[in-house]
């Protein structure tokens, strides 16, 4: 029996559970958090005052900020992605034989599911970076990865995409949410018929109908939020950042964010700095003597110069021969 075959022996045993686990990651927490994390980085068009306020408050979760990105987010999506890699794997499409919708949808989910596994990889790479460990973030900033700071989030975000080839992460995260939006909306309706919500041709048909309008709607969002990502300039880019540094300082006075200087760009500037291109101040102290002035009557002693004389100084011969001398009477 071949290894593919082995494979499928143990797809076809456990297929109920399997396929129900898959789809059920793929809604939640996935597919929920997708349409939470969009809405909120399309925010970003009504200025980064309101983003930045939105990350504020996910932020505040403080220590417990990474048991709900792994628990919640990273490591189901890697299992979901994981194991649909196995379902590319050992499915069998028939869309050579049969050119129906419902095939080329199958096919349309596998190769966006694919997509989107490349994409949300490079995507927690290029802006989370994965890990925040000080040894796996001095491997990858200098590869231009880990590129966000949470407390300058609009104008990190937008000088990551620009830090590579010219057009290639804007190019990269258009292709990829759109494929995400596909998979996750197309997904909805094959994981409905995988939890017996709508079995007969008119339910389907239905929600058919509802699960387009979910992904139209949701591209138009994800749309916005990539725009709202690329399109700032250097200007736009400076003005951001001086908005969320006096963010900053109020959200630390109110409580609404930690003194954390890592998650700020110039905190993080400084820390990664080479111990010798760090410059200290220098203070230099001037001290002048004053010299006081002279008394009435006294006369200040000129200092001379061994073998020269001073201008002023006369001998008594050079003094009678420039004298004028008397006329004769």
């Amino acid at each position: 029996m071949s290894e593919l075959t082995r494979s499928q022996a143990i797809f076809v045993r456990h297929e109920f559970a399997i396929r129900r686990l898959h789809s059920l990651l793929g809604i939640v927490p996935l597919g929920l958090y997708m349409c939470i994390h969009l809405t909120t980085n399309a925010s970003l068009l009504n200025g980064p005052e309101t983003f930045q306020r939105a990350v504020y408050y996910i932020h505040s979760l403080g220590a417990a900020l990474p048991l709900v990105e792994w628990g919640g987010i990273f490591l189901p999506l890697l299992f979901h992605a994981i194991l649909g890699v196995w379902i590319i794997r050992t499915g069998r499409s028939n869309l050579g034989h049969y050119k129906f919708t419902g095939n080329k949808r199958y096919v349309w989910q596998r190769w966006t599911g694919l997509i989107a596994f490349v994409f949300l990889t490079f995507h927690v790479l290029h802006l989370h970076g994965w890990f925040h460990a000080s040894p796996w973030l001095a491997i990858v900033k200098p590869l231009g990865f880990a590129n966000f700071y949470p407390y300058n989030a609009a104008s990190s975000l937008a000088m990551s995409m620009d830090r590579f080839i010219w057009g290639f992460w804007p190019a990269f995260y258009l292709i990829g949410v759109l494929a995400t939006v596909y998979h996750l909306a197309n997904g909805l309706w094959t994981a409905g018929i995988t939890w017996g919500l709508w079995v007969t041709p008119t339910a389907q048909e239905r929600a058919t109908k509802v699960c387009t309008v979910f992904g139209v709607v949701l591209a138009l969002i994800g749309t916005a939020a990539w725009w709202a990502a690329v399109s700032p300039g250097p200007e736009e880019i400076a003005q951001a950042r001086q908005i969320e540094d006096e963010m900053y300082d109020a959200a630390v006075q109110t409580g609404l964010a930690y003194d954390m200087p890592e998650k700020r760009y110039e905190g993080e500037a400084e820390r990664t700095l080479e111990p010798e291109l760090i410059v200290e101040e220098v203070v230099i102290e001037v001290i002048e003597t004053v010299e006081p002035s002279e008394t009435p009557g006294e006369e200040k002693a000129s200092e001379e110069t061994p073998g020269e004389e001073t201008p002023s100084e006369k001998t008594p011969s050079e003094e009678s021969a420039t004298e004028p001398t008397p006329a004769a009477e």
